[in-house]
């Protein structure tokens, strides 16, 4: 006999007829079984037949207090009682102009202007913009260049994948971007070698100086994620880099660009990464956990110098000419502004240090396991690389597809991950449990431990 056909089959039929899935093969996807999750409820996802996974990368990074938290639910829904959006373009409207105020109250003390746009890539390159004509203005027309990392993700719009330097996301389209200085990863890991982490640290803050110290007069800015890199694989800096290149740019007269939009709104057990290291920058990108996972909303916020340097008459044309029908959009500016409020009052922050304590204890016990490389932490942000041969740093081939399969014995096992290659990438939402991070870490090493057939 046939199965007789159910709502979650039709469902899955239409999204291979008519979807295209990002950062996907589909012809993969369309001979793969498909999870579709219809609710959410806490921290768990489920799905059309009622199944429960927790949610163990925040559904990309962005879900902060988890799925269907009532205050956010009813800020929601108070707003599109009142109006869904109108444009920002000549107008304005109540919560856009309550979350600009609570965002400059939160963020750097010298930042003090808010821009909206939606999504952390569209953030990216409205600060580069912002950068370019900013000395333009000022009459530095040289400064057309920008300083970035190796191994970079800001983003997939143009200008943001120029700052890229992840080759799998970025090498076809050279041909469309423009030219950046690259510094290599300050990853330890990576390029350590028998250095110390102290000696290590000095050898990157040398290459940085060099570079700028010989280039400074064509530099607009130095952009860099704090701390941590997310899409590179979790690539995580040595204490004291980010301070480093906070006193070079500043040295050399060059603009500093955080982009936070995945180490924002306490992943790194700080409000924001630059708080480590009490650095302040000249403009700050922000996404993903702004409306706790439920809108897309993005911030890049400036200092006041930047701001004025776009301040003179409607004739001279020193308008900033960037928008987005969405800009200031009235739902996710409420959402956002109760999820801030959701921050202060629960006092999220300050609790959270006992479950990033928790994590990097359960990790410990991943370093037994053979394949297991290295493990990179920061608050909620976890990477574990994965490696065929440990000791001769030989990598899984692409074939293998070592990440994608732990990541599927994980869901088989009640749990949602997404893997980085063949980097494991764990970033549960702030509100996760003390039995749930058990559960997220249980699993986890169990599918690692099955896959590799580690011992």
């Amino acid at each position: 006999m046939h199965r007789k056909k159910t709502k979650t089959d039709e469902l899955v039929r239409k999204d291979k007829r008519y979807l295209w899935h990002p950062f996907t093969q589909m012809r993969d996807w369309e001979r793969e079984d498909v999870l579709v999750i219809e609710k959410g409820r806490g921290n768990y996802l489920i799905d059309t037949n009622g199944k429960k996974y927790l949610d163990g990368v925040s559904s990309l990074w962005c879900n902060v207090f988890g799925h269907r938290k009532p205050e956010l639910d009813k800020a929601l829904e108070k707003q599109a009682g009142k109006i869904a959006h109108s444009t920002f373009l000549g107008l304005t409207n109540p919560p856009a102009i309550k979350l600009a105020e609570k965002l400059i109250e939160i963020t750097p003390k010298n930042l003090t202007r808010v821009f909206y746009s939606d999504s952390g890539s569209e953030a990216v390159e409205i600060a580069l913009k912002m950068a370019f004509q900013y000395w333009q203005q000022k009459g530095e027309t040289k400064r057309k260049e920008f300083v970035t990392l190796g191994d970079a993700y800001h983003g997939d719009t143009i200008g943001s994948v120029s700052l890229g330097g992840i080759g799998l996301f970025h090498a076809k389209y050279k041909a469309l971007l423009f030219k950046t200085y690259k510094i290599k990863a300050p990853s330890w890991f990576m390029r350590g070698g028998n250095l110390s982490e102290k000696e290590f640290l000095k050898q990157v803050v040398q290459e940085v100086e060099t570079l700028i110290r010989k280039k400074h007069k064509k530099i607009c800015a130095f952009v860099m994620e704090p701390l941590m890199q997310g899409a590179a694989g979790m690539l995580k800096h040595p204490a004291g880099f980010l301070g480093a290149v906070r006193r070079i740019t500043k040295k050399y007269g060059i603009l500093l660009i955080l982009d936070e939009v995945a180490t924002g709104f306490g992943r790194t057990g700080r409000m924001f990464a630059s708080e480590h290291e009490n650095v302040k920058p000249d403009i700050m990108c922000l996404a993903k956990g702004l409306t706790g996972g439920y809108l897309p909303l993005a911030a890049t916020i400036t200092s006041e110098a930047i701001y004025e340097g776009f301040l003179g008459s409607h004739s001279e044309l020193k308008t900033f000419f960037h928008g987005h029908t969405y800009t200031g959009n009235p739902l996710a500016s409420a959402v956002a502004l109760e999820n801030l409020r959701i921050f202060k009052r629960e006092k999220i922050i300050q609790k959270s240090q006992s479950k990033i304590k928790q994590l990097a204890s359960g990790l410990r016990k991943f370093r037994c396991l053979n394949h297991v490389a290295d493990i990179r932490q920061s608050g909620f942000m976890i990477g574990i690389e994965l490696l065929k041969d440990v000791k001769k740093r030989t990598p899984y081939s692409l074939k293998e597809k070592i990440g994608i399969r732990v990541v599927e014995n994980a869901r088989e096992k009640g749990v949602i991950l997404r893997p980085l290659g063949n980097v494991i990438v764990l970033m549960p939402p702030l509100s996760i449990t003390e039995s749930e991070i058990n559960k997220l870490l249980n699993v986890t090493y169990k599918a690692i431990q099955k896959v590799t057939n580690s011992g």
